[in-house]
């Protein structure tokens, strides 16, 4: 374990920090959407982990209690969601530890987990990571805006462009 590396919970004090990193270095929250991050950790809607390299935030990631895919929501499934590491702090190990502490989270909880990953290049670090850490697709093909794709049917390879993934699924849930 990088001891350099500190994950925890987010705490109200964290959200200036949080916004005035990420402005920094052009990830584009705004500051309302930081607030709102921190309001549903309060109601137990979101729980928002951060990532610290040297006590500098490295990185944020958040685990939704009810998702925003439909298949997810039918099936109880929580979702993780927002996952950004700082580009300085990259390649440090930083989103492997995110990603261990939201899945014994999720694990503990739910029993189970969810994510949903962009199919362009830019979610390529991503979808390697996502792979790696055993998820599997949910069998339902691509999605647009959260909607399957029938065949046949033109989109844009944009950031609505996803793939859903699951992992440690119980035996009880069929998708």
């Amino acid at each position: 374990m990088d001891h350099s590396i500190q994950i925890r919970k987010m705490k109200q004090e964290d959200i200036s920090n949080v916004y005035k990193v990420f402005r920094e270095h052009d990830i584009r929250k705004p500051f309302e959407y930081i607030e709102q991050c921190w309001k549903e950790n309060q109601t137990g809607n979101r729980i928002t982990l951060l990532a610290f390299h040297n006590e500098d935030f490295a990185g944020s990631l958040h685990l939704l209690a009810r998702a925003k895919y439909p298949c997810f929501v039918e099936n109880g499934i929580p979702e993780i969601n927002d996952f950004n590491v700082i580009k300085p702090f990259r390649r440090l190990g930083i989103g492997n530890q995110l990603m261990e502490y939201i899945e014994q989270i999720a694990f503990e909880k739910y029993g189970v987990v969810g994510v949903g990953v962009g199919m362009h290049i830019h979610y390529g670090q991503a979808q390697r990571l996502y792979a790696k850490r055993g998820y599997i697709p949910d069998g339902r093909g691509l999605t647009y805006h959260n909607n399957q794709l029938n065949p046949g049917v033109k989109i844009y390879a944009d950031d609505d462009l996803i793939l859903y993934m699951i992992k440690n699924v119980k035996e009880s849930i069929h998708l």
